[in-house]
């Protein structure tokens, strides 16, 4: 039974979101979740996941008896691969990208570079395991699904030593799921971190699972994201307080504006939303962040590309310039004087030390291909493909789609802005059209303007401060709630009266009361 879904208040929506989304009411049953008992589910595990170790037991206890026989009388009434909460999992799974861990709170999964085993008994669990396995969020981890149950871990653990984690399956009663737990502690490494999978969905079998030591429990039938929200949960590091975001902005060509929609939806974020975001320009000899913003500086993500392992929050606070109070900038540093040929384990490191520093990371890719761009696109928690209405866009888009989706098979597939549309005399792709094409509906048109662009790239302004109130500016605003699954904060109104929304709201509409 995994807290990874428990219930926890809704203080933003953070579901994948498009135009025509729905909204998930709060509260709903969430997969993995004990039936409903005397004791919360947080008051059950309470602190006891931390000091944990998987160890069998030194002394029959005299309290399992009565557990044994609960669970017994339970067992009868359980059917065969039904799970009063499983039906829920596929939706709820798919509707929450940042996936909710230990807490309540909500936070991406980071897993490190551990070995991983699976013992699968049905054939549902051996093919979520391994969509689990194919998962960005698991791709530092080495996986490897094994046919068979808890014992056949216990067979093959008899003769070699035991990964950093065991998941295991067992369809059997209670008893029998004990008894074999206790089997396996006997041949398992001191340390080692054991999910088991079970088909009784009942809060005591869940107590003596914990007091044996086992990590967490899960009731089948599993979900690719339920099982990487356990084992995410699992390695969370308490010193951290939280992994931001990452969103990926690219062009499908050269001449989109990904940079310009990139460095505007970041501004937009940080001003009008108030989220604390980082813009990483990671196009080093040709990057125009610093020039967008009106920046110099002396250092950059260069310097932090160059030396990956030094870098620790202190550093990186130097490194990175502060444009608001909200919004920071790693700049390129725009120069041919160095051939950048960096490894792409280094701009996976910096990366991943940035997100540490921000909610919102914003990454400006180049239009250029190679493998750290593969890596980047899909490792990120969002990809926004910027394109134009016209055949190369339409074609180079497609291309990026295809291999994002195959990579991120879990994932909501990529956000798509069609930008510079209505250029005068331009034959151009009608943007139903171009979305049909490639399967995925704009999320964004941004309509071509040249005269407020052009005077916000000469003045290093973004186009909130140039053009408050263009088209433009307003779909910057969208945008930022698109993709960073927030509201804008409404402003007091006089005496004491509710506020109203700083600009359009995309949301508005779904809390306005029915009359």
């Amino acid at each position: 039974m995994s807290n990874a879904f428990a219930p926890r208040p809704f203080d933003e929506f953070d579901d994948e979101f498009d135009l025509d989304a729905g909204y998930s009411a709060p509260g709903a049953a969430m997969p993995g979740q004990a039936p409903a008992d005397s004791e919360t589910f947080e008051e059950v595990i309470g602190d006891q996941r931390q000091a944990l170790q998987f160890t069998a037991p030194t002394a029959p206890v005299p309290s399992v008896q009565p557990v044994l026989e609960h669970l017994s009388d339970d067992a009868s009434m359980q059917v065969a691969g039904f799970n009063p909460v499983g039906d829920l999992v596929a939706g709820a799974a798919a509707a929450f990208s940042p996936i909710s861990v230990s807490g309540g709170h909500t936070a991406e999964v980071s897993v490190p570079r551990i070995a991983i085993h699976v013992f699968a008994e049905r054939q549902d669990t051996l093919a979520a395991a391994e969509r689990a396995g194919q998962d960005r969020r698991l791709s530092r981890a080495t996986t490897q699904i094994r046919i068979g149950g808890v014992a056949a871990a216990v067979e093959a653990y008899r003769h070699e030593p035991t990964p950093p984690l065991i998941v295991v399956e067992c369809m059997k009663d209670p008893q029998t799921l004990l008894w074999e737990v206790d089997q396996l502690a006997e041949v398992c490494d001191a340390g080692t971190k054991v999910v088991v999978v079970g088909a009784t969905n009942d809060i005591l079998l869940f107590r003596e699972l914990m007091r044996r030591g086992v990590s967490e429990y899960l009731v089948a039938p599993l979900q690719p994201l339920q099982l990487i929200s356990a084992i995410g949960g699992l390695f969370a590091d308490p010193a951290q307080p939280f992994v931001g975001r990452s969103i990926a902005f690219v062009g499908a060509r050269g001449g989109t504006g990904s940079s310009s929609v990139a460095h505007n939806t970041a501004y937009a974020m940080s001003e009008r939303i108030g989220a604390n975001t980082v813009i990483v320009d990671y196009d080093l000899p040709f990057g125009t962040a610093g020039l967008d913003f009106n920046q110099d500086p002396l250092s950059g993500v260069a310097d932090a590309l160059s030396q990956p392992d030094r870098l620790d929050p202190v550093l990186l606070d130097r490194m990175m310039v502060r444009c608001t109070d909200k919004l920071s900038l790693f700049a390129a540093p725009a120069t041919l004087d160095v051939d950048w040929d960096i490894s792409p384990e280094a701009f996976e490191e910096v990366t991943t030390q940035i997100r540490s520093t921000a909610p919102f990371v914003v990454l400006d890719l180049p239009h250029l291909w190679s493998g750290w761009m593969r890596r980047t696109l899909i490792a990120a928690d969002e990809v926004v493909i910027v394109a134009t209405p016209d055949l190369a866009s339409l074609r180079n888009a497609k291309n990026m789609i295809d291999l994002i989706r195959q990579g991120r098979p879990n994932d909501a597939p990529p956000r798509l802005v069609l930008n510079q549309v209505g250029v005068p005399g331009r034959p151009e792709i009608p943007a139903k059209d171009f979305g049909a094409a490639l399967g995925v509906h704009p999320s964004l048109i941004i309509p071509f303007d040249p005269k407020t662009f052009g005077a916000a790239a000469n003045n290093g302004q973004m186009i909130l401060d140039a053009g408050g109130k263009s088209k433009s500016a307003e779909a910057f605003q969208t945008l930022a709630q698109i993709v960073s699954r927030r509201e804008l904060p409404l402003i007091a109104g006089p005496k004491g009266k509710a506020g109203k929304a700083e600009g359009k709201s995309m949301f508005s509409g779904l809390f306005k009361k029915k009359s």
